[in-house]
């Protein structure tokens, strides 16, 4: 499993909008800005995130965008789970997937589950709260 670009900025977006939350609506380009991204890259990101209802717009002046939640209120799972899919190591374990012929004899299956289970509950007991500390040590 590999966490793809979009979930690697889409977490950096949020942390920068939970460093910023008290200054109201931030416009996509200063955090574009902040974090050295392509502000294109993100018009692609933003209204996963907005729809999902993680994040808040408003357009014109003053607009830009905020957490909905509070920092401690987002995981990291819910994140990348949201921009990656579920995570999944191996395709028998992707949402939807057809089940497998093999499945019953897999000598591997188990292995695959415990890990995808142990993926799942690491990112799950991080929150965006605990990546905005520095000393921060997951």
């Amino acid at each position: 499993m590999m966490i793809s670009t979009r979930g690697r900025y889409a977490l950096r977006v949020m942390i920068d909008l939970a460093e910023h939350n008290e200054s109201g609506y931030i416009p996509m380009k200063d955090v574009a800005a902040r974090q050295e991204l392509s502000l294109k890259y993100l018009e692609r990101i933003l209204p996963i995130l907005t729809k999902n209802n993680l994040i808040m717009g408003v357009h014109g002046k003053g607009g830009g965008y905020r957490l909905v939640r509070q920092p401690y209120e987002y995981t990291i799972r819910e994140i990348l789970c949201l921009m990656d899919g579920n995570l999944a190591p191996v395709a028998c374990l992707e949402c939807g997937a057809e089940p497998c012929e093999k499945a019953s004899s897999c000598r591997t299956l188990k292995m695959w589950q415990g890990f995808h289970k142990l993926t799942l509950d690491y990112f799950g007991g991080i929150t965006i709260d605990d990546l905005m500390r520095k000393d921060s040590e997951n």
